[in-house]
This record gives structure tokens, C-alpha cells and sequence, in this order.
């Protein structure tokens, strides 16, 4: 009996251990989202002090410089207005205000970003723990719902369908002055602010509290850049190009392979490192059940509030070019405004069901459970962030039904190549041969096949512009044969 107790309280102790180094991560990265704006505020001093090294003469060719700084500080102020306002819509699933002591800074980095690719240099990849879908980081920081759509992300692995639509009304204002320091841009947002009397009311969350706030390093500021272009690319009419490149052969495809869809029985599609979830919410639209699976916090708190608390198209106005002076063509194109969601997701014609679920892929859906339970998977821009590429690949087998299918796309960038010292960082570096063999394996055969050139949440109207010649494939899973 003592014996049963003793493993009961080491559970529990696990556990408290488990939630702790969750809320520690998670509060990292709630303090790379608050530091945001001091942190582009000192990029723009460093351009002003370089600007002042120059020489009288090669200052007055560019006497429109210190507008441009001003510009500059305008946009960041936009786009930190749109991330206070995330951060007050997000309901963490755990109590932030815990103590967290026991953590241990190696475990910090549990619910980071994924893949970044840095349109200024080459293609790299931000070392972190995540497996869910890719983003773009720029290379100053790191060698780096049918009307119901309130979508829950919940990064302790419960799978969340979709509930009734919540009417939120819409934030109005901006912050159109400059961003002095963050009690500026705070104060601007709504976060802290003071009466007439100077009395400071409460904060809407608590967890928001400064006296919460980690110090985190500069390269996590630079996954909320990434964090940045990624709406652009998913949320944004500009992003137009790119998923047309990688979303609609997919949902081409899906239409082609089901073309039977049924509203009583509707085909189940499970989409892997959803990412912002544009993707997810399109295959629910072609009347596909459509889970997506993500498992950065840095892109859940994004995907829920856009999935969740948009009134309309076009409510918020964001600058994703502004953390790069490089190959612009123009001033005006590197601060020009994107305006999103180009779409409302309440109103977009979902299937019910439509869910995101939180969590790693491997332990959520390496489940008994979830064998068999899907028609189709689709991985996009996802299958390179495993450690091990063969366990990716034989659950995906085990959770397919008998003829179901599995359609990819992406490159083999893998996520864990570059980790260097990190001896139990283990990281499978298959080709692409033996990535379609080891799917032979595991019982597919392949019914598709081409290459697809692409970019990644590049800025269309820059110099430099990184392709993919993207792996493209439809393998279906071979039905046992019946006597």
C-alpha cells in the first residue's frame, strides 16, 4: 500500500514538475511578445547612430533618413498594437502566476518555434524544440468557423473541436505616436493605464504583469518577427502568391481524391504542423472534418486570436517588412501596410469539426486511439522538423485508414541538422529517396509525384527571394488484402 502511495506522489511531482516547466516556457515566450517593441526600438537607434557616423556631406544626400526613423517607429507601434491586443484575447491554460522556481533554463525552450528561414541570407534554421509547422526569421538574431469558429487551442494535447461563435466587438484605435520604451507602448494598448488622478488600474490579465516578465534573449524577440511574416503569408492577400504555390495543389488534390463529400459523413483530414492555420481552416472549407496540430505556443496565441476574435476582414493593419534595410527596392516597399485577415474566418464556410489541437505530434497522435481514424493527412512544410523522420512517417501509416492518403509537400531542411554540441540532439537526415522508400515500408505506394518550386514568407517585392524545389506527393496506404 505504501508502495502505491509512494508512486502516486512521484506522479504528482512529475506532474507539478511537467506543468511548471510549461509555464515557464510559456511565460518566455509571452516576454518575447511584450519586449517586441523595445527591441525594434533599438534597432532603429543603431541605424541612427550609423547614420550619424557619416560625414556631413554623405548626410545631406540623405536628408529624408530621420523621417524614414519616425516611419519606422510608427510601424513597430502598429504592429506592437496588434500583439497587446493578442496577448489580451489569449487565455492561458495553465495558472501563470505559479511558482516556477524549480525550472531548470534548459527546459525553457519546450514550446518554441519551428523552422526559420531568413530571406537575407541563407536558408537556417532556429535551434528550438518545436515540431510543428515553419516560420521565417530574419537574419540579424540567429544564424538563425459555417458559422461557428471559436477554435481552442489547448497545447496539453485535448483534442478541441469547434464551439459556438463568440460576438467580439471590434478594437478600435492605434497607436500612431512613437514607441519610446515599453511603458510607452503598454500604456498605448491599453494594458496599463492611469485616470486623470494617475491611478493605475489593474492589468486585464495578471499574467501580464511586468513583475512576471523573464528576461529572454534577443533571438527569441526575433521568432515574434517571424511570427510577423508568417500572417502575412497566411492571413494576408499579399500571401496570396505563396499558398497558391503550396496550399492549392494540396486542396486540389483533396477535391480530386474525394469527390463524394457528404455533410452527414464528412471525410476526416488531420494537417500536421498547422502553423497559423490557414491551411486547416481551407480543407474544413471543401468539406473536410479538418484538425490542424501545432505545437509552438508562438503560433497558437496567434492562430487563436485570428481564428477567434476577428469582427472582420482587413481589422488590423501590420508591417512584416520593417526588420530588414536589405535589398529593398524602395523605402515605401519596405514600410508598406498589410491589412488582415484577408478573410473572416467565421464567415468562410467551415465544416463542423474543424479543431486545433496543441501538442507534439508524436505523443498526441501515437495513440491507440488514433489508429485508423483519418482519410487523409496532409504535411506541409513539416515533415524535416522530426528528429527522427521514420517515427513521422510510420504513425502517419498507423493513424490512415485502410485507403486513405497521404499528401506532402515541402523540402528536407532538417530542423535538427546544424545543432552542434548538443550530444543528445539526435536528428535523421534522410533523402528524399530513402524518405519514399521508408514509406514503402510502412505500406504506402506512391500515386503522385512532382516538383513544385516555391518560396517561403518571402517579401514578394525584395531583391532576394529563396526557392524551394518542393517535394510534392499523393502516397495512399495499401488496403489489406481480404480471402
Amino acid at each position: 500500500m505504501s508502495g502505491e502511495i509512494e508512486e502516486d506522489e512521484g506522479r504528482r511531482r512529475q506532474r507539478k514538475l511537467e506543468e511548471a516547466v510549461e509555464v515557464k516556457s510559456l511565460r518566455r515566450i509571452i516576454s518575447a511578445y511584450l519586449n517586441y517593441p523595445e527591441a525594434a526600438e533599438e534597432d532603429v537607434r543603431r541605424y541612427e547612430r550609423s547614420f550619424k557616423k557619416l560625414p556631413p556631406a554623405h548626410k545631406a544626400l540623405l536628408p529624408h533618413y530621420p523621417s524614414k526613423f519616425q516611419s519606422l517607429r510608427r510601424c513597430i507601434s502598429m504592429n506592437a498594437y496588434f500583439i497587446f491586443n493578442m496577448l489580451q484575447a489569449f487565455e492561458p491554460p495553465l495558472d501563470m502566476s505559479q511558482d516556477v522556481d524549480i525550472c531548470e533554463d534548459s527546459h525553457l525552450e519546450t514550446f518554441g518555434i519551428e523552422h526559420c528561414h531568413s530571406e537575407e541570407g541563407n536558408a537556417s534554421s532556429c535551434q528550438s524544440a518545436s515540431t510543428g509547422g515553419r516560420m521565417c526569421c530574419s537574419n540579424h538574431a540567429q544564424a538563425c468557423s459555417q458559422e461557428r469558429s471559436s477554435i481552442m487551442s489547448n497545447p496539453t494535447a485535448d483534442l478541441q473541436e469547434v464551439q459556438s461563435e463568440h460576438q467580439h466587438e471590434p478594437i478600435s484605435g492605434s497607436c500612431a505616436g512613437e514607441v519610446g520604451n515599453k511603458k510607452d507602448i503598454v500604456e498605448c494598448c491599453g494594458i496599463d493605464v492611469a485616470d486623470s488622478n494617475g491611478n493605475v488600474f489593474s492589468y486585464p490579465h495578471d499574467w501580464l504583469d511586468p513583475s512576471l516578465q523573464l528576461n529572454v534573449p534577443l533571438v527569441d524577440v526575433d521568432k515574434v518577427r517571424c511570427i510577423i511574416r508568417n500572417i502575412a503569408r497566411d492571413w494576408a492577400a499579399e500571401g496570396e502568391r505563396e499558398r497558391d504555390q503550396c496550399y492549392k495543389p494540396i486542396l486540389e488534390e483533396l477535391d480530386t481524391l474525394f469527390p463524394n463529400r457528404c455533410k452527414e459523413s464528412p471525410p476526416a483530414c488531420l494537417v500536421p504542423g498547422a502553423g497559423l492555420g490557414r491551411l486547416a481552416l481551407e480543407i474544413s472549407c471543401l468539406g473536410f472534418i479538418s484538425q490542424g496540430n501545432e505545437f509552438s505556443y508562438y503560433m497558437m496565441i496567434s492562430s487563436s486570436f485570428i481564428l477567434n476574435h476577428t469582427v472582420t476582414t482587413g481589422q488590423w493593419t501590420i508591417y512584416p517588412w520593417i526588420h530588414s534595410n536589405c535589398n529593398s527596392l524602395s523605402e515605401n516597399d519596405q514600410l508598406r501596410p498589410v491589412s488582415i485577415p484577408d478573410i473572416h474566418p467565421a464567415s468562410a464556410g467551415i465544416t463542423e469539426g474543424f479543431s486545433m489541437c496543441g501538442g507534439d505530434f508524436v505523443e498526441v497522435y501515437n495513440d491507440s486511439s488514433q489508429i485508423g481514424a483519418w482519410d487523409a493527412v496532409v504535411t506541409c512544410f513539416f515533415i524535416d522538423t522530426a528528429h527522427n523522420i521514420i517515427e513521422y512517417i510510420e504513425i502517419i501509416s498507423r493513424i490512415l485508414k485502410e485507403g486513405g492518403v497521404w499528401i506532402n509537400f515541402g523540402p528536407l531542411l532538417y530542423h535538427f541538422a546544424d545543432m552542434y554540441g548538443q550530444e543528445d540532439e539526435m536528428s535523421i537526415e534522410l533523402s528524399l529517396e530513402d524518405v519514399k522508400k521508408i514509406a514503402f515500408h510502412y505500406g504506402f505506394h506512391l500515386k503522385k509525384e512532382q516538383t513544385i518550386e516555391t518560396t517561403y514568407t518571402t517579401n514578394p517585392r525584395s531583391m532576394m527571394q529563396n526557392h524551394y524545389h518542393a517535394a510534392f506527393w499523393t502516397m495512399q496506404k495499401k488496403r489489406t488484402s481480404t480471402t
